[in-house]
């Protein structure tokens, strides 16, 4: 099964050409754009009814324009990499504003591939609640930040 990072950093990639940047911060701006939707799916799994706000964005239910974890991964990415780079008002908009299309895409992709063998959206939602496929509803946090750590960062 592709991982929910894998997922996310693809669709990056396919979005985030459409903003110039500069060649020395383009790492920065991609891995920061998928850390940044990353976090805010995980943050909204650790929340009560999380799971049921991913369920609904990944099957189509809700809109990633509106959705409050758009919303969510969009301050993660101005908080931690716009404010840090010095882009400019006009690219740091830009670029936030890439954030819904991500996230609409991977929705589409996410539910189109679902039950087709690479993805499951289960397994995605275990994942981010920090289990694993046998693991209860009640995995712990830390889990889930050292499981997303371990990915992030090619450590397993």
């Amino acid at each position: 099964m592709a991982s929910i990072t894998d997922l996310i950093l693809s669709q990056v990639k396919n979005v985030a050409g459409s903003v110039e940047v500069p060649s020395n911060v383009q790492n920065t701006v991609l891995q920061g754009l998928s850390d940044s939707i990353l976090g805010g799916l995980t943050q909204t799994a650790a929340k009560p009814g999380g799971l049921d706000a991913i369920k609904s964005l990944f099957t189509g239910k809700a809109d990633a324009a509106t959705s409050p974890i758009t919303a969510l991964a969009g301050s993660l990415f101005s908080k931690n990499i716009l404010s840090k780079l010095n882009l400019g008002n006009a690219k740091n908009l830009a670029l936030a504003a890439l954030i819904p299309t991500i996230l609409s895409k991977l929705s589409n992709f996410i539910k189109d591939q679902d039950g087709d063998g690479d993805v499951d959206l289960n397994d995605i939602l275990i994942t981010l609640k920090g289990g694993n496929k046998t693991a209860s509803a009640g995995s712990s946090i830390l889990g889930a930040a050292t499981s997303i750590l371990g990915g992030l960062l090619k450590k397993r």
